[in-house]
C-alpha cells in the first residue's frame, strides 16, 4: 500500500499522466498524443475542453482510453469520487472501439486491473461501484435537440469526466449537458476526438464558433506537411505511401482525402448514406409476401474482379430481398451457369450483370448463348437522372431509398458494414457516392454484396411478368379504323 500511495501521489503531480502512461502501459508517446496528456492533465480552465481533430489512425482512441483511465485512477477525494460518461457516434461503435480500448489497456496495468471492474457498459472501481465509475452512454439519433442535450444529464461530481469518440457525426446538441456539468466542478475534463467529416457536428464547433471554449489538437496525416510525421509517426511509412497515392488519384481537394488524410474539414460534409439502425432495423423486418409479390423477381451480379473478392448473386423482389449466392475464385461460365440456374428454379425475369470494366462481359456472353437476356450494367456511366455523377450512384441512392422506406434485408452481419460505411458529397450539384476504391481501403474488402445488391435497382421496379407480357404482344389487341398511312 505505500509503494502505491507513492506511485499515486507521483501519478498527480505535474506531468504525472505521462509517468502513469509510461509505468502502466508502457508506450513511447507521438508528439501529439504527449501535448493532449498534458492539456488534460493541466488544471487551467481554458483547458478543460480538448478537442482531437484527426486524420484516420493516428491512435486517438487510445488517447482517450489513457486519459480516461488516468482520470478515474488517480483523481477524487475521500466520500468525492469521479464519474465519467462516454459516448461515440453510435453503441456499436462505442463498443468496439473506445470500450474495446479500455479493456485492453485495463488488462495491461498492474494497478487499473485489480483495483477496477471493466463490463459491457460501465467500468467501476471495486470498492465503489454505485460512485466511482465510467460509464457507456448512448444518444438519441431521432430525438429533437432538447432530448439530444439530455445525453450526459445526471452526471454529478466534484470530479466529472465527458469523453466523445467521433465526434466528427455527433450533434452540437450532445454536448450540451456537458456543459453543465462542467459549470460546477473541482477538477472536469470534456474530451472530444474524431475524424472531420461534417461540418454540423460538435467537432466543427469546437473548431469554429466555439473555439473559444476548446483547445484543438490537429493530427495530420499530410506527405507534404513537413511538420506532419512529426506529428503523427504512428501513421508510418506504409500509410505515407498509401497517402501519397490517394492524393495523387483523387486531388487535395476530394472531401474524402481531405477529412481521412489532412485532416481538415472539406467544403462540404461527407455523409453516410445508410446508419447502422437503418441496415438493423431492415434485417428485423418482416414484409407480408402480398406486398412484394407483385413485383417482378430480379437477380443483380456482381462478378469477382480480383483474386480475393467476391461473385454475388443477390435475389431481390419488390420490398424484399433475399438471401445471396457468395462464390469465390469462379469461372464466368461457372457463374453463369448458377444465374442460368438461379433463373430456372425461382423464376427469375430480370438478371442485371456489373460489366464495369468488361469484367461481367464473360458472364452476360454465356447467358445470351444459352438463351438469356441478361441486361449489362456499367457503373461509371452517365445517369438516368441528371442529379447523379453516375449509375453507381444512383443505384446505390434508391438502395438506401429502399431500406429506409420498409425493404427487407436477410440478416447478413458482413452487409451492415457494406451499407453503412460508404459515403457521400454533392460535386457541382451531382450526387457523388464515394469512390470503390476508398471504400475497400476503409472496410477490408470490397462492398461485393452491397454492389450486387444495387445492381436490383438499375432499373426503376415494374410488375411481374410485365416485361414478358410486352415482348409477347400482350394479351389483347386495339380495335381501331385509323390509318396512318393514308
Amino acid at each position: 500500500m505505500a509503494e502505491w500511495a507513492t506511485r499515486l501521489a507521483s501519478w498527480r503531480r505535474e506531468r504525472g499522466i505521462l509517468r502513469f502512461v509510461a509505468e502502466q502501459f508502457h508506450v513511447e508517446l507521438d508528439p501529439w498524443q504527449e501535448q493532449a496528456l498534458l492539456l488534460f492533465e493541466s488544471p487551467k480552465p481554458e483547458d478543460r475542453r480538448i478537442s482531437l481533430q484527426a486524420c484516420a489512425g493516428p491512435g486517438k482512441s487510445a488517447v482517450l482510453a489513457w486519459c480516461g483511465l488516468w482520470f478515474m485512477g488517480t483523481q477524487g477525494r475521500v466520500g468525492n469520487h469521479p464519474k465519467g460518461l462516454a459516448t461515440s457516434i453510435t453503441g456499436e461503435n462505442l463498443r468496439d472501439n473506445l470500450w474495446a480500448e479500455f479493456a485492453k489497456w485495463m488488462a495491461i496495468s498492474p494497478y487499473l486491473s485489480n483495483t477496477f471492474t471493466w463490463t459491457a457498459s460501465r467500468i467501476f472501481a471495486n470498492d465503489h461501484p454505485e460512485t466511482w465509475f465510467i460509464g457507456a452512454r448512448t444518444w438519441p439519433r431521432t430525438a429533437s435537440t432538447e432530448e439530444q442535450g439530455k445525453t450526459f444529464s445526471g452526471l454529478h461530481s466534484d470530479y466529472p469526466l465527458i469523453l466523445i469518440d467521433e465526434g466528427g457525426g455527433i450533434p452540437t446538441a450532445v454536448g450540451r449537458a456537458g456543459e453543465q456539468a462542467m459549470s460546477r466542478c473541482l477538477f472536469g475534463k470534456e474530451l472530444l476526438a474524431g475524424n472531420p467529416i461534417s461540418l454540423e457536428g460538435l467537432l466543427h464547433a469546437a473548431a469554429n464558433q466555439l473555439r473559444h471554449l476548446w483547445r484543438v489538437i490537429k493530427i495530420t496525416g499530410d506527405p507534404e506537411d513537413p511538420e506532419a510525421w512529426v506529428h503523427s509517426p504512428r501513421v508510418g511509412a506504409g500509410p505515407l505511401a498509401w497517402a501519397k497515392e490517394q492524393i495523387a488519384t483523387y486531388g487535395r481537394d476530394n472531401p474524402w482525402v481531405m477529412s481521412y488524410i489532412l485532416g481538415k474539414f472539406p467544403p462540404v460534409s461527407i455523409n453516410s448514406l445508410l446508419g447502422i439502425e437503418d441496415v438493423e432495423a431492415a434485417m428485423n423486418r418482416t414484409v407480408r409476401p402480398e406486398v412484394y409479390q407483385w413485383a417482378q423477381k430480379r437477380l443483380g451480379i456482381d462478378v469477382a474482379r480480383f483474386g480475393d473478392d467476391r461473385t454475388v448473386i443477390f435475389p431481390r423482389q419488390g420490398g424484399a430481398a433475399f438471401k445471396p449466392v457468395v462464390m469465390r475464385n469462379a469461372r464466368t461460365t461457372d457463374i453463369a451457369a448458377r444465374v442460368a440456374n438461379a433463373k430456372i428454379r425461382w423464376q427469375s425475369e430480370m438478371e442485371l450483370v456489373d460489366d464495369t470494366g468488361h469484367w461481367g462481359h464473360g458472364v452476360i456472353d454465356n447467358l445470351i448463348a444459352a438463351g438469356y437476356g441478361p441486361v449489362a450494367v456499367v457503373f461509371h456511366e452517365k445517369a438516368i437522372d441528371p442529379r447523379f455523377k453516375n449509375r453507381r450512384a444512383e443505384m446505390w441512392m434508391k438502395m438506401a431509398e429502399w431500406v429506409k422506406g420498409g425493404g427487407m434485408l436477410p440478416r447478413i452481419p458482413e452487409l451492415i458494414p457494406e451499407l453503412t460505411i460508404p459515403t457521400y458529397t454533392f460535386n457541382h450539384g451531382q450526387f457523388q457516392l464515394e469512390e470503390k476504391d476508398q471504400i475497400k481501403l476503409r472496410l477490408g474488402r470490397s462492398p461485393d454484396l452491397a454492389d450486387a445488391l444495387g445492381l436490383t435497382f438499375a432499373l426503376p421496379d415494374m410488375p411481374s411478368d410485365l416485361r414478358a407480357t410486352l415482348k409477347s404482344g400482350g394479351g389483347g389487341k386495339m380495335l381501331h379504323d385509323f390509318d396512318p398511312w393514308t
